[in-house]
């Protein structure tokens, strides 16, 4: 299909991308998405572009950064909410909940970007007043053609009013900006599989089991444009970090998480980042509870299931 004047989003070229404004992105390299198709009622074709060159969701040990699926997957709540079910601009998104599970094999890099289809279905479409409220998605996921594995998501669609009577005076950006809590130390690189400190978003405490969250507005990924709150990208990768840090110095995958999304975590107090093996003792590996906890209430909740990566795993057929 292609591009249409009444709405850019539809196409379907892998060598151009989807405008960055129906993904909620600032600059243009960080939209992964590069084409939407309805195939039925609720359901749609989306495909995407996962760049080897990624300055943060590059490669690791040959293999492609599992957090991709969830970049790709976000970045289609708002594009699908605009194009599909017509929230205007200005709308805004918020998760509620998140799950995948993936075969890690699908996700060994071939020395090119990587071509990503989506299957994406929609369902429990809720609308109020004519306009989009809420909605669950069910997606199906191949890399090169290969099934890498499935996604499902929740979200709720906020108009504007609506937003800012739910955050009160956080919904004063400036403000919310200007109350950072200031960044703490970052862990060592290395132990949560990252190779820049500028990466790094857990702060240590005397506890292995207890980080504190570290907030970079900076950081051209994770803040790619400006917010009064701390991104859902930004507590996966606290989750996903944290259990690096749990099995270090065994290279693993987050092959699965399960996330539930409680409450906005603010950028005015600091967010402490909990980790609790769910494995029977002795087990080198297994689930991992990762809670962020902040003002002694916890505003999100994910269970890891990281998988130890070794010669067999990265074997594509």
């Amino acid at each position: 299909m292609s591009i249409a004047i009444q709405n850019p989003a539809t196409h379907s070229s892998f060598a151009t991308a989807i405008p960055r404004a129906y993904v909620h992105k600032a600059a243009e390299s960080e939209v992964l998405l590069t084409g939407w198709n309805p195939v039925g009622p609720d359901r749609h074709r989306i495909t995407a572009r996962w760049p080897i060159a990624h300055p943060f969701y590059g490669p690791v040990g040959g293999f492609h950064d599992p957090l991709l699926v969830a970049e790709s997957v976000r970045q289609c709540v708002p594009l699908l909410s605009h194009v599909a079910y017509d929230a205007p601009f200005g709308h805004r998104q918020t998760w509620s909940s998140f799950r995948y599970e993936l075969d890690p094999a699908a996700l060994a890099v071939t020395g090119a970007d990587a071509e990503v289809e989506l299957r994406v279905t929609c369902s429990d479409v809720v609308r109020r007043g004519g306009r989009l409220a809420s909605l669950n998605m069910h997606v199906e996921m191949f890399v090169d053609g290969r099934p890498l594995g499935t996604v499902e998501t929740g979200f709720a669609n906020l108009s504007p009013a609506l937003y800012t009577r739910l955050r009160g005076a956080y919904a004063d950006l400036d403000r919310a900006v200007r109350r950072t809590v200031p960044l703490a130390p970052p862990m060592p690189a290395a132990r949560v599989a990252r190779a820049r400190l500028t990466d790094v978003v857990l702060s240590p405490t005397s506890s292995p089991a207890r980080n504190q969250l570290r907030v970079d507005l900076n950081h051209p990924t994770l803040f790619d444009h400006a917010v009064d709150h701390a991104p859902g990208m930004l507590l996966l990768e606290a989750a996903r970090q944290a259990v690096h840090a749990q099995t270090y110095p065994q290279p693993v995958i987050a092959t699965a998480m399960e996330v539930v999304f409680t409450q906005y975590v603010e950028l005015d107090a600091p967010c402490w980042i909990h980790t609790e093996p769910l494995a029977d003792a002795g087990e080198p590996l297994g689930p991992v509870r990762v809670s962020a906890v902040q003002n002694g209430v916890c505003a999100f909740s994910a269970v890891v299931t990281p998988t130890a990566v070794t010669s067999s795993v990265g074997v594509r057929d």
